[in-house]
């Protein structure tokens, strides 16, 4: 076990452990992802698709797709992007809440 993990599995249950570093994995991969489709869109090239954007978001990447619009100025004037993004995040508070109280 290395250090990363064992803060995790030291500090939180199972359930908790397991749920944080989804959370920061996925959040990582969506805030990477919409910094690879914002270098395609100024390039020209192939494109992710919103729905994709979107589903990372609803998988509880939330926070990376919100920082990867802030960064990299990507879909900030797609209103379902400015809806939907925050939406995710706040039903993630709400589950994290639910699974740490």
């Amino acid at each position: 076990m290395n250090a990363f993990t064992g803060f995790f599995t030291d500090t939180f249950s199972g359930t908790q452990s397991v749920f944080l570093i989804y959370l920061l994995i996925l959040n990582a991969v969506a805030f990477f992802v919409y910094g690879l489709d914002k270098r395609a869109a100024r390039h020209g090239k192939w494109r992710i698709s919103e729905k994709t954007l979107l589903l990372l978001a609803a998988l509880g990447g939330g926070l990376g797709a919100a920082l990867g619009m802030k960064i990299f100025h990507h879909k900030t004037r797609k209103m379902k992007f400015l809806v939907l993004v925050p939406v995710c995040i706040a039903a993630y508070v709400c589950l994290t809440w639910q699974i740490f109280r």
